[in-house]
């Protein structure tokens, strides 16, 4: 452990002057991944120096903000040494480093607004992974117990002494979906500088049990509680299962506890300050963000039913051909918003399975490099450790470590994403949770429709076809390189040289 922490600290000590210095970075957090510093002066960033640094497997510049790779569970651990050995900011929207943070924002912080957006959903999800994570493996888990997967009859009906071990199986993955809005107004709150408690707390008025659901209402099968606020009848439901709801009303507890414990003196705050918070924003969610959430939920869920419907096969075969493009500028954190709004009003995910399709695509485009490169030791090493990490899910290493640079696995991979969006769309393929793809993404798979051995033919078909694509497209890339050096070659040579004698 403690050589861990001192190589973390030698990591931390290569990278500062690789990014010109502390004086330079404004702010530092981490995703999934990547280890990402806002900084005030990209063009001072050492690229060369920081990919050479132990351990980091890409770098990515997005506009203002570094991203360096070191990997998921590697990330967290080193980023947690950076900040502390650094003495950098860690990124937080109300903490009182994001006083100084905010005012050199206005004049060298290039960020837009969308940019913080994706940031803080980034953060937020980073935050509860694990949870969802293990809910969806659990899911799994009791799928692969009580579907009929092995025969006419389930491993709980086979073997009915594993009934119980089923149930608690059951228990351990609902629950954490059940109460995903709860967990998520807690992330964050956490995340926009505000006591988590009072997320919990507020996320605790959203699930009310006292209060019939909105699904229910909207079908009739009970009625809205009618709150009269001078003369004002106010509808009140559950809000179970809306996360946009949840994200945005993080931020308004955490806006409205700081503002109280600013405002406040200290005599009353204790008291005062949590009851003020919780009383406004209950106000709020009921009579503002509530109905604005929820209509940017159903806008969100209805346009990608839409978008799967309408589109069909082809909006399959765009998407699988260019998520890892998304990977690409760290932007695809954002679809953890989408993915569970999608499973908290359908109970399903289209979009997991497209993601393994295009990550597999990539593996495939590595395997072409390797192939290629076969003879070339360093490039042998650098593909097998890319390969891997794709295998389990993570893109990264592959993409800055290779397909980038050498453009022909990039094109072949989405080449081969592509090709399995097509398979997802005509076989159907879904997930009944998001958060892990390639091997491990098997356990969340739907297993409607032969969902697990389509799972299995999707990632294979991605690393097949993006093979052959990326083949194919180094051979016309090196063919077309080779008449454009003979034809520079020809125009070098003297004109008298060219006759025939």
């Amino acid at each position: 452990m403690k050589n861990d922490r001192k190589l973390y600290e030698k990591i931390s000590d290569e990278i500062l002057p690789a990014i010109g210095g502390k004086d330079n970075a404004i702010e530092a957090f981490h995703c999934a991944t990547r280890l990402r510093i806002a900084l005030k002066d990209t063009s001072k960033i050492d690229k060369e120096a920081l990919s050479k640094i132990e351990l980091v497997k890409g770098v990515n510049l997005n506009k203002s903000q570094l991203q360096i790779i070191f990997g998921a569970g590697l990330v967290d651990k080193v980023t947690d040494v950076f900040i502390q050995h650094t003495g950098i900011p860690y990124y937080s929207v109300d903490s009182d480093s994001s006083t100084t943070i905010k005012e050199d924002s206005k004049k060298e912080d290039k960020k837009s607004f969308f940019q913080k957006f994706i940031d803080d959903l980034t953060g937020v999800f980073t935050e509860i992974l694990p949870g969802i994570l293990a809910g969806g493996i659990l899911i799994g888990l009791n799928n692969l117990l009580t579907q009929k997967i092995f025969g006419t009859q389930s491993l709980v009906q086979m073997f009915p002494g594993i009934s119980g071990i089923s149930t608690i199986v059951n228990l351990g993955s609902s629950g954490i979906f059940a109460m995903l809005p709860l967990i998520v107004v807690y992330s964050a709150t956490k995340r926009y500088g505000g006591r988590p408690v009072l997320g919990l707390a507020i996320g605790a008025v959203m699930m009310s049990a006292s209060l019939p659901s909105m699904s229910d209402v909207q079908t009739g099968a009970a009625k809205a509680i009618i709150a009269n606020i001078f003369g004002w009848k106010l509808s009140l439901t559950n809000f179970g299962g809306q996360i946009i709801v949840a994200l945005i009303m993080g931020w308004v507890i955490a806006k409205l506890d700081n503002y109280f414990q600013k405002k406040l003196p200290g005599v009353i705050q204790f008291v005062l300050s949590p009851m003020l918070t919780i009383l406004i924003s209950s106000f709020i969610l009921f009579m503002i963000v509530g109905p604005i959430g929820v209509t940017l939920s159903t806008w969100i869920t209805n346009g990608l039913v839409w978008m799967s419907q309408s589109l069909g096969i082809f909006g399959y075969i765009i998407f699988g051909g260019i998520q890892q493009l998304i990977v690409i500028t760290g932007l695809h954190n954002m679809f953890g918003a989408i993915e569970t709004q999608l499973i908290s009003t359908t109970k399903y995910d289209f979009l997991n399975p497209l993601f393994s399709g295009a990550l597999m695509g990539q593996g495939g485009g590595v395997l072409a490099y390797f192939f290629l490169n076969r003879k070339d030791a360093k490039a042998r090493e650098i593909s097998i450790s890319a390969f891997f990490s794709i295998l389990f899910g993570i893109s990264e290493p592959a993409l800055f470590g290779i397909n980038i640079k050498n453009k022909y696995p990039l094109i072949g991979g989405c080449i081969g994403g592509a090709t399995a969006g097509a398979y997802i769309y005509l076989t159907k393929l879904t997930a009944v949770a998001f958060g892990t793809t390639g091997l491990p993404g098997i356990a969340i798979a739907a297993p409607q429709n032969n969902g697990y051995l389509n799972y299995i033919l999707t990632n294979l078909i991605g690393i097949a076809v993006g093979f052959l694509a990326s083949l194919l497209v180094s051979k016309f890339s090196t063919s077309k390189s080779k008449v454009a050096a003979t034809k520079k070659t020809v125009d070098e040579v003297p004109t008298e040289q060219l006759s025939v004698d």
